[in-house]
């Protein structure tokens, strides 16, 4: 972790001496980052225990104050329809004529926009533009245009008083050129804070609640991450070797060198970031949904993000049972900590390396009480120590009935012996869902535009993630891009 926190304290100096980054030239950038390196990393205590947070090790932002949650959504959603607060100052007239849009624009609520994004310096008094102006903007651009840069996309689509349609969407007004620009979508991701990003998401699962999509309660989530390489050079302005491990700073601060997944026509290694996603999976039609994403730098395990997952996803009010994911997430110690502190089991494929405790078969993994033994044991939960196991003969014909004890603890374990072991019925079913998940990624990233990036900087990252996100979800609601070959397929899995 000493490799983290240097990165992190290199990170926080250069941002604070130098807030105007951005404009400096190149070589400015690397004189300046190759100093606060060497700096840094002389002065730094190798002996002293690190106490930085997680989140701030692994370049994540912390959890906000002021979370509205699921459950309390309707409450604020009432309070929101009051007179004072209904701040579209531009009614429009005519109806949506593009079918999709005109769903997905039934499903918002002005009023509830602008409260959801304000501050406590908001005045609406005397201003062109809202707030639910900009994230309709935002949220148009996700839908329908990702390809567009936000330069072209402000001056071809949203300018353009022909466009009659988008600007309808967006709450414009069709009588006057009412402009904006791309640089005030800019100042509108920039200008939000991490609490509005999880509102804005939280407000959008209620409504996918209330559709029928899902229920409070998921039974099933998965966990997974994805690649998004910035725009910044792969070249890295300094470096140092903490160890076996480099502490590496580029043009964006906040990016890190990271290992993808091996594909046939890139390259092993990608500088940019990682998208954390929890996803939401229905068992009886394999639909996902991605519910919350979190943005870090591609050069972090994944394993470091679930537990922050999980802690927004309990700020936000979703209760979950079970949480699938990859041999990435296989950390026994971890998983144990989950299951206590958010009473979510932790499911990830058997990690071979770990040793079978004695007495288990290797091929059928049933469990006998000693090498004598012939009868396999019977699965009856779990204890404080582990899994438990009770003798399997209730015939009494057993030689060693007066001295067997019957009953086995085995500890958890990465391996077969997870936070659900393999003898429990439907355990491989619930690893198979989670290969659904690579269809939530693959809509983030090519349908709603996350690559290629088109922000430099981590928090628009994050902020275009959220616009995916919500761009996802309400796409799954209004089910105006579902073949008509899935819909009936869906219909079968529901009456079977």
């Amino acid at each position: 972790m000493q490799e983290k926190d240097i990165k992190r304290l290199v990170k926080k100096q250069l941002k604070k001496e130098f807030p105007h980054w951005s404009r400096l030239t190149k070589q400015e950038k690397k004189k300046l980052a190759n100093q606060v390196l060497e700096q840094v990393t002389s002065n730094y205590a190798f002996d002293k225990e690190i106490r930085a947070p997680i989140n701030e090790l692994t370049g994540t932002a912390s959890l906000p104050n002021g979370i509205i949650s699921v459950t309390e959504m309707k409450d604020f959603i009432r309070d929101s329809k009051g007179p004072l607060l209904n701040l579209s100052r531009f009614p429009y007239r005519k109806p949506l004529r593009d079918p999709e849009l005109k769903a997905v624009d039934e499903l918002l609520d002005d009023a509830v926009l602008n409260r959801l994004l304000s501050t406590e310096s908001y005045t609406p008094s005397m201003r062109n533009l809202l707030p639910c102006h900009f994230f309709r903007a935002e949220l148009l651009k996700s839908l329908k245009y990702p390809e567009f840069s936000y330069r072209k996309y402000c001056k071809d689509v949203l300018n353009k008083l022909e466009s009659k349609t988008e600007r309808i969407f967006v709450h414009l007004p069709l009588h006057k050129k009412l402009k904006i620009d791309h640089s005030q979508l800019s100042q509108f991701r920039s200008g939000l804070s991490i609490k509005h990003m999880v509102n804005l998401i939280s407000y959008i699962i209620y409504v996918l609640i209330q559709s029928g999509k899902i229920r409070g309660f998921v039974s099933i989530c998965g966990v997974d991450s994805s690649e998004l390489p910035a725009c910044c050079s792969p070249v890295p302005l300094a470096t140092v070797n903490i160890g076996d491990k480099k502490v590496r700073i580029y043009s964006d601060l906040d990016a890190d060198c990271g290992k993808r997944r091996k594909k046939r026509d890139k390259s092993e290694y990608f500088v940019g970031y990682r998208l954390h996603t929890l996803v939401a999976i229905n068992p009886e039609t394999q639909e996902n949904y991605p519910l919350i994403s979190l943005v870090a730098p591609g050069n972090h395990h994944d394993k470091l993000f679930l537990p922050q997952l999980l802690s927004l996803a309990t700020a936000i009010g979703l209760d979950m049972e079970l949480i699938t994911a990859d041999k990435a997430y296989a950390d026994a110690e971890q998983n144990e900590a989950i299951q206590k502190d958010f009473g979510v089991s932790v499911i990830t494929p058997p990690d071979k390396k770990v040793k079978l405790p004695d007495n288990v078969d290797p091929k059928t993994h049933a469990v006998y009480i000693d090498n004598m033994c012939e009868t396999p044991m019977e699965y009856m939960g779990r204890t404080d120590k582990g899994h438990e196991f009770k003798c399997g003969d209730d015939s009494k014909a057993c030689h060693y009935a007066d001295i067997c004890p019957k009953y086995r603890e085995i500890p958890v374990d990465a391996g077969i012996f997870g936070q659900i072991p393999d003898q429990v019925e439907g355990i491989e079913e619930v690893r198979d869902i989670r290969k659904h998940m690579e269809r939530a990624y693959n809509l983030l990233k090519h349908r709603e535009g996350l690559e290629p990036l088109r922000v430099r900087s981590q928090h628009g990252v994050m902020a275009v993630a959220t616009f995916a996100n919500i761009s996802t979800l309400l796409l799954e609601i209004v089910e105006t891009r579902k073949s008509k070959k899935k819909e009936s397929q869906q219909k079968l899995a529901l009456a079977a």
